[in-house]
Formats: C-alpha cells, structure tokens, sequence
C-alpha cells in the first residue's frame, strides 16, 4: 500500500442555504479544495460523493455523476457513498483505499447534503431511515430517543448528569463562534441548555444538533508526490472502519459504541500511536451524549469518565485534548453527507496551523470520527502533518 495525503480542503458554509441547491453546494466546496490543491480538472482521476438521502431531501438520486458534472469532471468516474450520517468518512475512506491501493492517483472526495428544503417531519422520517425501519421507526422511536435511551442509561450506570451533557453543548458553540464556516455563532451558557425545551427526556433541544445544509470536499494523493502540489500535504496514517447492529435493541450494552471501538482500534494499530498521542479531534456529536460515548469508546478516558473530564474543561480548545475545534455537529451544523468530510477538513487546517481563531497550538497528529445511525457504522482517521 501507498501513504496518502490530503493535498487539499474545500467548505461551504453550514447552515439554512436558500439562495443555494446541492449542486452549488458541492461546487462551491469542491473547487475551494481544488484551488487549495493546485490541481487541474485533467488530474482528477476519480470522485467519490457522500451523500445520506439527496432522495427524500430534494428529490434527486444519482448524485454522483450530477456532482461529477458539476466539478467538470465529466468523463471521470464518480460512485456515491450513502453510509448514513457516516457518509462522509466512508467515502473518505474509499478515496484512500483507492489511492493507497495504486488504482487512482488524484481523488476528490465530497461529501454534501441538502435538508431544509422539507419541514421537519419528513426530516425526521429520512433520516430516520439510518436506523432500523421495521423495528424502531415504524414503532414511534426517533434519533433523539434512540440517543436518550443511551444518555439515561449511562447516568445510571455512571452517574453522568444532565449538566455535564449540556457542558459539551457549551464547549462546542464557543469552537463554532471562532469558525466562520459554522452553522451558529451564538455561545451557550449552561442554563440556557438546561432551560431549552426537552425533546426526548433527558436529551433537551440544545443537546441535538440541527438540521443543515452544506458541503465539504478533499483532494487525496500519494504522500510521494503530495509536495508536487502543496507544501503541507497531510498525511493519514490511520484508516479504521466497523459495523454493529442496526438497531440499539440488539446491542450488547447501551453505553458504548462497539464499531467506534473496533474502527478505532484498527486506526491507532495502523498509524502506530496511541490516544495519548492525538493533539486535536473531531468526534461525532450529533446529541452531547454522542460525544460522551465517543471519548470513551476511542480510548480518550475509561468508561464512565468523559463527562467530568469534559465538564472540568479538559477538552477545550488548547486544554489537554482539544475536541471539536470547528463547533462538531453541534454548533457547526451537521448536513449529514458532508460532516465526516467536513471533520477531515478542520484537521486539515489545524495540522497546517491555518485555523485561525481555534488554532491549537503545535497541532502536529489529529482524529476524526464518524458515526452512521446510533453506532452501527462507525468511521476513524488518523491524519499526521508531513514534514
């Protein structure tokens, strides 16, 4: 196998994008990570789309050769991914199999999703549709009540609080005040998510993150030739992916993630490190108990620990582990398809020293994961600055 590299990153602003359909979307990211790569459209030898559900959202399925089209790309190969809300890393990790693999040498991965377009209970029924049909949705369960099944149950056995929940909420809004990019620029105290209104008991509006639209895009090449076309190519060093049962019924416990287990493990054997050796990351977020679960499960703190550690402050930006740095799904959006794109973006920008206001100091080894559904797909990357 071949050492791949990210050679360049392109984003769209997350949030409500009226004046934007999702092929704008995409193009707008996409040619930001082509410019940022130096690369010409003639190099581009394959595409690969993370998209959920362009289907239920605005109607349109082959979105692969539409995005294709879109970048220019007409003659090149392009192969949706749809991995649930896991998307976005699995087709980051198609597009490093196949670099590393010595099929392709140049890959644009995207990831994008367009979810305002329809209100909010077709909302919920797509994306309800990462879980199990049959025996969770059809029978009344929702993502936020999958999630508060998880959250109460690690309360009990744990001892976790509704106020070191909301702590991750907090921490996460004031990364996405500093991000541009991000969905909300509004900082949270922690009695304004105490106080928001309850969703699925004890999970509140302000512990779920948004409905959004947006769009994220790398450009992937071989570490040998990456300085062809960028001084600071970030290379993965770690690629883990896994998979669990569909529905949280059939799971072993409910307080903690197998598949970001087993795909983490597999990523930190790859890349030769350990969590110790990770300065920043991008977890997966989508409910703040999600987050809890994930700093558990990628061997960050034993089980149990993460809510203190969170709420104590040990994750902020420029503490002992910097997490979320671009807002997570929480305060920077989480247009489903982009997100684990998106994750791959900031580390980006953070092992390059180009993150600006959330810049963590001498940021040289990130993580990013992704979660499809409540954990039965789970995606890990290990990226390292390439010196």
């Amino acid at each position: 196998m071949r050492d791949v590299a990210i050679i360049g990153a392109g984003i769209t602003k997350f949030g409500e994008r009226w004046e934007s359909g999702l092929r704008e979307l995409m193009a707008e990211a996409g040619l930001m990570a082509l410019q940022d790569a130096n690369v010409e459209s003639k190099e581009i030898e394959m595409v690969y789309g993370g998209t959920m559900a362009p289907g239920r959202f605005i109607g349109q399925e082959h979105v692969a050769a539409l995005l294709a089209d879109q970048l220019g790309f007409r003659n090149v190969p392009a192969v949706r991914i749809e991995n649930a809300c896991a998307s976005g890393g699995s087709a980051l990790r198609q597009g490093y199999i196949a670099v590393a693999s010595g099929i392709h040498n140049i890959v644009v991965v995207g990831g994008v999703e367009k979810m305002t377009d329809v209100n909010a209970s077709e909302a919920t029924t797509a994306l309800g549709g990462a879980g199990d049909q049959e025996w969770e949705l059809s029978q009344g369960i929702t993502f936020p009540g999958l999630y508060a099944l998880m959250a109460r149950r690690h309360m009990i056995e744990y001892g976790t609080t509704e106020e070191q929940m909301a702590s991750v909420a907090v921490k996460n809004h004031e990364n996405a005040y500093r991000n541009k990019y991000a969905q909300f620029h509004k900082m949270l105290k922690l009695d304004e998510v105490m106080r928001s209104k309850r969703v699925a008991d004890p999970l509140k509006v302000l512990d779920c993150s948004p409905i959004s639209d947006g769009a994220a895009a790398v450009i992937l090449a071989p570490l040998d030739i990456a300085k062809k076309y960028n001084d600071t190519p970030i290379h993965i060093v770690g690629s883990g992916q896994a998979s669990d049962s569909l529905s949280l019924a059939e799971r072993d416990s409910l307080t903690e993630l197998k598949a970001t287990q087993i795909a983490g493990k597999r990523a930190f054997e790859q890349a030769k490190l350990r969590p110790s050796d990770i300065n920043v990351a991008e977890v997966h977020d989508c409910f703040t108990i999600a987050e809890i679960l994930a700093m558990e499960d990628l061997g960050f703190y034993e089980k149990g620990k993460a809510a203190k550690a969170i709420a104590d402050g040990e994750t902020k930006l420029n503490s002992k582990l910097s997490v979320n740095t671009s807002g997570g799904l929480k305060g920077c959006g989480h247009p489903v398809g982009a997100t684990g794109v998106k994750q791959a973006v900031e580390l980006t920008w953070q092992l390059r020293g180009e993150a600006k206001d959330r810049q963590v100091n001498g940021a040289e080894v990130g993580l990013a994961h992704n979660v499809g559904g409540s954990g039965a797909t789970s995606v890990v990357h290990i990226f390292k600055r390439s010196n």
